[in-house]
């Protein structure tokens, strides 16, 4: 900027132009350093982000490594343990099927003594049997026999009784229907009132209860009753 009116006017024109172009050299100067600097701070952060990168991936390697070889460690000792428990439950369960073999076999020799010892009382016990079913045929023969005697002597007996009877008959009908009608006089354990009737010898025919023999007599008329009609 110059000023055309006076001469100080053009030096301090002069004189500020001189100012402005050196600010505007420094300022470019600035900024250049600026610029190298920004450079310089984004190419060091690269830098530095790409370090961080790279150890943060060995130490995921390195991690995922001593994970993996810990698993399969424990794998491999898992995979013994259950090959181990295999083999024992395979052991016991052949011990088991054996077991009950063994036990068979000894039950078995065992049994052999008690089997002839079974065959041995099974025919004493037929030969008990076969005398007792000769003693039982005996014993029925004997008391067919004796049934027979006293057959014998019942038949002689009713023959006898009939025959008394028969004479009984005989005599006067109103003795007959005297003794035929006596009754004797009972009591039950429970209280109630019987009728003992008896036959003309004198022995019990009948036991009648009280109820019974009362009804019975309604039911009869007298002749004196039948007599009236």
């Amino acid at each position: 900027m110059q000023n055309e009116h006076t001469p100080m006017g053009e030096g301090a024109a002069n004189a500020v132009d001189a100012v402005v172009e050196k600010a505007q050299e420094i300022g470019s100067a600035v900024a250049e350093k600026a610029s190298q600097v920004g450079q310089a701070a984004a190419e060091k952060a690269a830098s530095v982000a790409t370090n961080v990168k790279d150890a943060a991936v060995q130490r995921a390697t390195q991690v995922k490594d001593a994970v993996v070889k810990q698993a399969a460690a424990a794998g491999a000792a898992v995979a013994k343990k259950a090959a181990a428990v295999k083999t024992a439950v395979k052991k016991a369960v052949a011990a088991k099927k054996a077991a009950p073999k063994k036990a068979a076999k000894k039950a078995a020799k065992k049994a052999k003594p008690a089997k002839k010892a079974a065959k041995k009382a099974a025919k004493k016990v037929a030969k008990k049997a076969k005398s007792a079913r000769k003693a039982v045929k005996k014993s029925v023969r004997k008391a067919t026999k004796k049934v027979a005697r006293k057959a014998k002597t019942a038949k002689k007996a009713v023959k006898k009784g009939a025959k008394k009877k028969t004479a009984a008959k005989k005599k006067p009908a109103r003795k007959a229907a005297r003794k035929k009608g006596h009754r004797t006089t009972m009591y039950s354990s429970a209280g109630k009132k019987l009728y003992a009737v008896r036959d003309a010898k004198g022995h019990f025919k009948d036991i009648q209860t009280y109820k019974r023999a009362h009804t019975m007599d309604m039911r009869r008329k007298s002749k004196a009753e039948k007599g009236k009609k």
